[in-house]
């Protein structure tokens, strides 16, 4: 199977740099289930391709499939699998293409954050849906898609096509970006993968998701394909990407889990059933409510991402100046538009003071002359060494009347059933604290600067490990 990545950049063949792959030598990475290669069939200054060509070795494929495998028995040895991409070719990028996946390029590393021109192709590619299938989970990324059904015979058109489609993928996106797609959508568009399903998988859709997947408008149907319908594994995702990527709940509600609805059994209760809330709405909701009983209108989102707690705090006519920042340019482009500012940030927007980008680790005179401060699901992400200078910043340089802070609790998280044991809710949390030592964090920044603290769970409280978000509402 053989999957070609060309660009047409100035310096083309710094696609090699991107890689980390140079493009004057062929490359070998053993497999579980047969060889990689990587070569450059193409490799100048003003275009370069290079090529993953995955070589399956069909009896150890067979050796490691189980009974219960889509293709036991005789299917085990008349199959696709070594010729057609599907997720065999998605685990072989993730190996050999490991460091670029990740974005992170050290001698090229503003090119690693660019957007490329690229053209990807896939000359046999399993594509159940056929060729609109992957029209319709590629062009919402911003691809132009060629896909071309493959004929079942050439010399009998009777027959029809294939399952299989050519594709050809054409636009312009970071080279990270590109990949991580492919890796996700490859066994999507196959629906099928050739190992079991650990609910570690979540965590790798996840991670290979951010950026893209919370915003696609098929998200729902991507994660049911791409962790095979396991229905505890769907939802579990579809709550992390909601509560991680600041995604509309309601594009992401738990009902799209079943791809056709359950047949309704003789005598059961036809009553169309209350849709359950989403722990990113019960946070909402509990910070709204809280700003609320300490009388704070003037408000200032501290890491305010994709705006979506600004946009909740316009529409209700209690809080008179609302301001955001974040540090992420890109995740401010998004709350820019969630707040129709589509050319950009403008001050004196009705009641928004600005939306602005900032770090909290530095102090910041725009920070301050609000009553109150919200850090929302944003303690977490930022390396324990640099919390002291946060404290600092904003207790004791902003120093507004009220402080209101949500972080997850870790405890909780053995109630996720995607989540492996032992690990976090997101790729970028730095830590995740247990409800005693968000406690005592809370209990020494309020001693250190003058206020006193209030925990308030949110969410449904677990009688054993308590409710998922633990927040403190801290008053001067």
């Amino acid at each position: 199977m053989l999957l070609t990545i060309t660009t047409t950049l100035d310096q083309a063949t710094d696609l090699g740099f991107l890689l980390h792959k140079h493009p004057d030598r062929v490359q070998r990475f053993e497999q579980s289930h047969g060889t990689a290669h990587v070569f450059y069939p193409d490799a100048d200054e003003r275009r370069c391709t290079a090529a993953l060509l995955l070589d399956v070795d069909p009896i150890e494929l067979v050796r490691t499939r189980g009974r219960g495998t889509p293709d036991f028995s005789l299917g085990q040895y008349v199959n696709d699998r070594p010729y057609a991409a599907s997720s065999l070719l998605a685990s072989a990028m993730s190996n050999v293409f490991r460091t670029a996946m990740r974005g992170r390029c050290d001698a090229r590393p503003e090119l690693a954050q660019t957007p490329i021109p690229l053209e990807i192709a896939l000359p046999a590619l399993p594509c159940k849906g056929g060729p609109g299938q992957a029209e319709r989970f590629f062009a919402p990324l911003g691809w132009d898609v060629s896909a071309v059904p493959v004929p079942l015979d050439p010399e009998f058109g009777e027959w029809g096509d294939s399952r299989y489609v050519t594709l050809k993928l054409t636009g312009t996106l970071r080279l990270a970006d590109a990949l991580n797609q492919m890796y996700v959508l490859l066994p999507v568009l196959d629906d099928a993968k050739h190992y079991w399903m650990a609910p570690d998988e979540v965590d790798k859709l996840i991670r290979a998701g951010e950026g893209w997947l919370a915003a696609h408008p098929d998200r729902g149907a991507i994660t049911r394909r791409y962790l095979a319908n396991r229905r505890g594994l769907v939802r579990s995702a579809l709550g992390r990407l909601a509560d991680a990527e600041d995604a509309p709940e309601e594009e992401l509600d738990p009902v799209q889990v079943e791809e056709e609805p359950a047949p309704v059994e003789d005598g059961e209760d036809q009553t169309p059933k209350e849709q359950p809330v989403s722990l990113a709405e019960h946070r909402l909701q509990a910070v709204v409510r809280a700003l609320h009983d300490e009388n704070a209108q003037r408000v200032i989102d501290l890491g305010c991402g994709t705006g979506k707690l600004l946009a909740r705090l316009l529409k209700d006519g209690f809080f008179t100046e609302i301001s955001g920042t974040d540090v992420s340019h890109r995740a401010l482009s998004h709350a820019w538009r969630r707040l129709h500012w589509d050319d950009g940030p403008r001050r004196g927007d009705g009641r928004v003071r600005d939306v602005f980008q900032g770090a909290l680790t530095y102090a910041d005179d725009r920070f301050a002359g609000y009553e109150a401060a919200v850090l929302m699901e944003v303690v977490e992400h930022i390396d324990p060494p640099r919390l002291g200078a946060v404290e600092r910043v904003v207790f004791g340089h902003a120093a507004p009347r009220v402080v209101i802070v949500t972080t997850p609790n870790a405890e909780h998280n053995v109630r996720y059933e995607g989540l492996a044991p032992g690990a976090m809710r997101h790729p970028d949390h730095r830590f995740e604290w247990t409800r005693a030592e968000f406690r005592a964090w809370a209990d020494r920044v309020a001693a250190a600067h003058g206020y006193r603290v209030r925990h308030v769970p949110v969410g449904d409280d677990d009688p054993e490990v308590g409710a998922p978000t633990q927040m403190g509402v801290f008053t001067r």
